[in-house]
């Protein structure tokens, strides 16, 4: 029997590969008008590699056009986490300044200058503030994260800033795996204990109450 997909959710999407992903992206770069698609989809399954993909396989058709706003650039910093007791559970939605996602979504969309964006450094775990200069040529951002598509009050609103979504749809037992390596420098009972007690509970939530896509990438892409 064939194991279920991660994303049960997005059945009856049109599934689409990468290649195919960039033609349906090349003209949004190319127009005039600044477009966000989002590419959402659990832990694990591949978002930000696609993202650099589509990045540069758009960049060489359109140089200067295209950028990366990743959601994670928005976690919540330790330094508030810590005290409230949350610091086991980062990457759970409620880790995240949403609202402040939210309102650089709109400035991007406002479309009337540069904007500083946070990009989140794994290497720390710490989210480094204006890390990343969107500026006024960028026609396409391509925004990525977990919970882009979650049916919550909370991240509902991100919504009406996406003209396109995409989903990535990969099986739980290879995101398990990914996330497994993604500890891989970690002991392995304290790899296994992230997994298990935060990074599988964020990824069954996203697919359990993740809303349909436009578009699906199989396995990651």
């Amino acid at each position: 029997m064939t194991e279920p997909s991660a994303d049960a959710t997005m059945t009856g999407c049109a599934a689409i590969t990468r290649a195919a992903l960039t033609d349906r992206l090349a003209p949004l770069a190319a127009g005039p008008a600044r477009r966000f698609v989002a590419l959402a989809g659990p832990p694990g399954a591949g978002k930000s590699t696609l993202a650099e993909a589509l990045l540069a396989d758009l960049s060489r058709l359109y140089p200067g056009r295209v950028a990366i706003l990743p959601m994670d650039g928005f976690h919540y910093d330790d330094l508030w986490l810590e005290p409230q007791g949350l610091r086991p559970r980062k990457g759970a939605p409620f880790t995240f300044d949403v609202r402040g996602f939210a309102a650089t979504l709109a400035r991007l969309r406002a479309d009337d200058g540069p904007v500083a964006v946070p990009v989140f450094d794994r290497s720390i775990e710490i989210a480094r503030a204006g890390a990343r200069i969107i500026d006024p040529a960028i026609r396409l951002v391509l925004v990525e994260g977990n919970y882009l598509l979650l049916d919550d009050p909370e991240w509902r609103p991100l919504a009406a800033h996406f003209d396109l979504t995409v989903a990535l749809d990969v099986p739980l037992s290879e995101l398990e795996r990914r996330l497994l390596r993604r500890w891989r420098d970690l002991p392995e009972a304290e790899a296994r204990q992230k997994v298990e007690a935060n990074d599988l509970p964020n990824a069954r939530l996203v697919v359990s109450t993740s809303r349909m896509a436009d578009l699906v990438v199989q396995g990651g892409g």
